[in-house]
């Protein structure tokens, strides 16, 4: 982008930001996620980071929060109440080491280490104390003047009305005035209380708790306020005790009465910041409120003081935020992927971004009518969001950052692979290459062959395969059993010792339990779970071979659609050329469960556990009798709840199905 690009992409951000903040801040109410918005700030820190010419005053960089609400009586605060630019990732956090360090003098960089807090997912709030006695507590507001609240916050237990007496300072005796900044918030326990309260009255549940802990402190009546139950967190002290660090800053407030979060940290470098980080993103489920990331402040006062400020933000200072399950990107292109079953999805491809934690590039857009309804061109801003092992999607475009220069894509009427004409199955809506011999449809069925899912060959990845198929090695994946080491000696990429070892996995693969045969072969709408099925119910791939259609509709989890394809495709005579040739090397075992302690349950898992991957989840669950399923519904026994959990965990509460943390679901297949 030139120059003039850059100011319009501002111009364009600064407005989408400032709509979305107005909705967050003053209306209590919001139409993208926080992660999308912290996205698109970034973007824009970073932009006038770079072009420092293009800043405004009226940029949502130089600001904080949404103007006061009418309702409520201004107050202004006596140092502006400011925020902080965030962090995403490790060289996020680095950059802002090297920007910081360059003006610290050389005779006090040794000086330099870190208090970490946890950042509080709540409503920033300022209190002042006259003669040791609750005066007026405020909202931050537009960070010079906020909203008069006071008589709601003496509602919250942990704000004290009157002060103790410092000892962790330079003086023992409380100054006339003394001003405390901090956060209210709402726990997670009482945040499931008061939406079940919602639920029972016919109400609209809250959609997070940061909501809750913004309308509460805002209810004219103190006695509803009173009712949430809400909690206070103080972090920062504005009036002068002589304290050296912000680490004593703390110690004095826990002193004058104040509650401090107890799982703050001295750091005393970078490194201990990025393992605090860590430690944090796995444990912030055991905490009964909600964390978004943690804050690193230079620990020395003095230092901290000298940096001072850029923009709306102290320079010592920064928000290190928890990987995203949302960001935006801008999308490059879009491209049609060929299936296994010839069925052809859009891809977008992305600028590349961090989402969780993972750099991506890649987003599918499942078929041509998910690309009419997100309205999607080539060249838009769109938020992407992934949950779990889930592959990336593209959940929102915004359309308000379009410059002009977007292009409307068009489905192919002809396959990419192979140039076959495309068909519309009835019932569909995937457009599919009807040619079994594509050869992107060939490539596909021997990567899902050798999957981590079905016969789990390692060291056999998509460069090799191709390699193999290229050089005409192999046809269909029962060639692999063939091959010799002599045939992989020539081709490039393999030494002696690395064709010895391929040999010796794709061997090792003779034996195999049915389930994942099944699904090794590629049949159509047959996922891991049907193929669980259909080996627990037939028991061999003799009997599924035999079987007639209405023999698969029995099968309670398996509906006509499925029936079908499984029946056609062993009706088909090059599939069954295969299979025979197929069973000619590989031997099939059905192992039974273990126990069956839990017989008769069903389970479905959303979300990243932290002990244990998801497959093996399930196999666990299977040793013990249980069953797998992919959807929740009234029939489900229980949903397991992992990090960051996809729309299956509401829909459990819905249905009122149980849900299980990971704790209590170890706990269960003990």
């Amino acid at each position: 982008m030139d120059k003039q690009e850059i100011k319009q992409r501002i111009e364009k951000l600064r407005k989408t930001i400032n709509h979305h903040r107005y909705l967050y801040h003053v209306q209590d109410r919001q139409e993208i996620s926080d992660s999308a918005l912290d996205s698109l700030k970034k973007e824009l820190f970073d932009l006038e980071n770079q072009f420092p010419d293009l800043i405004t005053q009226d940029s949502p960089t130089q600001r904080v929060g949404g103007q006061p609400l009418k309702e409520f009586k201004k107050i202004r605060h006596s140092q502006r109440m400011l925020s902080f630019n965030d962090a995403f990732s490790k060289d996020d956090i680095t950059d802002w080491q090297e920007r910081f360090i360059k003006l610290v003098p050389e005779k006090d960089k040794n000086k330099i280490n870190y208090y970490c807090e946890l950042k509080i997912d709540g409503l920033a709030i300022e209190l002042i104390y006259k003669d040791g006695f609750l005066q007026t507590g405020s909202t931050r507001g537009d960070g010079n003047i906020g909203e008069d609240i006071t008589q709601n916050l003496k509602t919250v237990e942990a704000i004290p009305l009157v002060l103790g007496r410092p000892t962790s300072g330079g003086t023992s005796d409380v100054p006339k005035t003394l001003v405390v900044r901090g956060e209210v918030f709402i726990t997670k326990k009482e945040f499931k209380r008061i939406n079940k309260e919602q639920k029972e009255k016919g109400l609209a549940v809250y959609a997070n708790p940061r909501n809750i802990a913004a309308g509460s402190v805002r209810q004219l009546d103190p006695k509803i306020t009173a009712l949430r139950k809400l909690d206070s967190f103080i972090y920062d002290l504005k009036t002068n005790f002589s304290q050296a660090t912000h680490e004593q800053t703390h110690k004095i407030l826990k002193d004058l009465g104040f509650k401090t979060n107890k799982h703050n940290k001295y750091c005393k470098s970078l490194e201990e910041v990025l393992h605090f980080r860590e430690h944090w993103i796995k444990g912030r489920e055991k905490l009964d409120y909600e964390i978004d990331g943690i804050v690193v402040i230079i620990n020395n006062n003095e230092i901290f003081e000298k940096l001072g400020f850029v923009g709306k933000a102290p320079r010592g200072a920064i928000a290190y935020k928890f990987p995203q399950a949302q960001s935006t990107t801008k999308v490059l292109d879009v491209i049609v992927q060929v299936g296994r079953t010839g069925a052809m999805t859009p891809v977008a491809i992305l600028e590349p971004v961090q989402v969780t934690g993972i750099t991506i590039s890649r987003a599918t857009l499942h078929n041509e009518d998910e690309i009419k309804r997100l309205g999607l061109k080539i060249g838009d801003t769109v938020i992407v969001g992934r949950a779990g092992d889930v592959i990336p999607d593209i959940i929102k475009v915004l359309p308000e950052l379009r410059t002009g220069h977007e292009k409307n894509f068009k489905m192919p009427e002809k396959c990419p692979s192979c140039g076959t004409k495309l068909e519309k199955v009835e019932g569909e809506v995937l457009l599919r290459c009807p040619n079994k011999n594509c050869f992107a449809q060939k490539r596909r069925n021997f990567y899902h062959f050798v999957s981590r899912a079905a016969f789990n060959m390692d060291g056999l990845g998509p460069k090799i395969i191709d390699k193999l198929l290229d050089e005409g090695l192999v046809q269909t994946p029962a060639d692999l059993f063939e091959l010799k080491e002599g045939d992989l000696k020539g081709l490039e990429r393999f030494a002696e010792k690395s064709a010895e070892n391929l040999i010796k996995s794709i061997q090792e693969k003779r034996e195999i339990a049915l389930s994942r045969f099944i699904y090794a072969l590629g049949i159509r709408n047959v996922g891991e779970e049907t193929a669980i099925d259909l080996a627990k119910h037939f028991g061999s791939i003799k009997k599924i071979k035999e079987a007639k259609l209405e023999d698969f509709d029995k099968i309670s989890d398996i509906g006509p659609i499925v029936s079908k394809s499984i029946y056609e495709w062993f009706e088909e005579k090059d599939n069954v050329k295969f299979l025979e040739k197929l069973q000619k090397f590989v031997k099939t075992q059905n192992p039974k469960p273990k126990t069956q302690k839990l017989s008769g349950s069903s389970f479905v898992l959303t979300g990243t556990l932290e002990s244990m991957s998801r497959d093996e989840a399930k196999a666990k669950i299977r040793e013990l009798g249980g069953d797998i399923s992919e959807s929740v519904s009234s029939k489900t026994s229980y949903v397991v709840v992992g990090l960051e959990p996809g729309s299956k965990a509401d829909k459990a509460k819905k249905l009122g199905v149980k849900t299980l943390s990971e704790k209590e679901f170890l706990k269960l297949v003990k």
